[in-house]
């Protein structure tokens, strides 16, 4: 395991904002990483997490950042996971990815499947993302399970939640998106999204500027993928509307039920 330790609690004082090796840009990102974590409970004291590495810019800078030191979270410990999904001429990107988390002295798994080439067979042609999803969240939290962790932590982030909203709407006929916490199997594990608050912009910037081993996603579905078509379809949009994204976001903390046909169904 990867210990993460709590700066404060550390050194019995509040944490300098100009501490060496941390630019402004690192500070922004993990000042509301730590947000997202406080404000949803994501980490408890001592939690170990799973974190999902596929090896784009999203996963390797949360690693990054989930790896550094916290000021406001307390000490927890995190362990790398990487599913190989299995598409051919793919395994350069995968020594890749494990020499850098061998370098980084991560504690990490990489497990090679076969689940990229299942989900794209000729039985399984209407919807590959699907089946590929399932097959690599489910071995993921049965990683989480031997390795003692109860927690999991995915990449999303703040543009992901605004794509899945339109996705779910246009496609899943339900007006629903990501959650920053959920617990899953009666509560036992949790599904948590550190990035939340923070945009994809921002997160490939800080990529670059650590210089991290990002390699292409190699599914070939993933240029053709519905979350390609929405995110295009957003880009386009915002050219007349700058702040689409923004609106859309803020729409999902102003949601009018009384102005709803149906109105909006509340649990418990």
């Amino acid at each position: 395991m990867v210990l993460v330790r709590n700066i404060r609690e550390e050194k019995g004082v509040a944490a300098a904002p100009g501490r060496e090796g941390e630019t402004r840009l690192h500070r922004h990102l993990k000042k509301w990483l730590e947000k997202a974590i406080q404000d949803f409970s994501m980490i408890g004291a001592g939690e170990r997490v799973l974190v999902a590495v596929s090896g784009g810019a999203d996963s390797l800078v949360l690693l990054r950042l989930l790896a550094s030191p916290m000021v406001f979270t307390p000490p927890f410990e995190i362990v790398a996971a990487h599913i190989d999904l299995g598409f051919e001429g793919d395994g350069g990107a995968g020594r890749v990815l494990e020499r850098h988390l061998a370098e980084g002295g991560y504690d990490f798994v990489l497990e090679r499947t076969d689940y990229g080439p299942l989900a794209h067979s000729r039985e399984n042609r209407k919807n590959p993302c699907f089946l590929c999803s399932r097959l690599r969240r489910r071995r993921l939290f049965e990683i989480a399970a031997e390795r003692g962790c109860r927690v999991v932590a995915l990449a999303h982030h703040w543009d992901d939640v605004i794509e899945t909203l339109l996705i779910n709407l246009f496609y899943g006929r339900e007006i629903s998106t990501m959650l920053p916490r959920q617990t899953i199997f009666a509560g036992e594990m949790a599904i948590v999204r550190p990035l939340f608050y923070i945009k994809e912009e921002l997160i490939k910037k800080y990529a670059r500027e650590c210089a991290l081993p990002v390699t292409e996603n190699p599914c070939p579905t993933s240029r053709t993928s519905r979350r390609a078509y929405i995110k295009d379809l957003i880009g386009r949009l915002e050219e007349e509307n700058p702040l689409l994204r923004h609106n859309i976001w803020t729409a999902l903390s102003h949601v009018k039920a009384d102005y709803l046909p149906f109105g909006v169904r509340r649990e418990g």
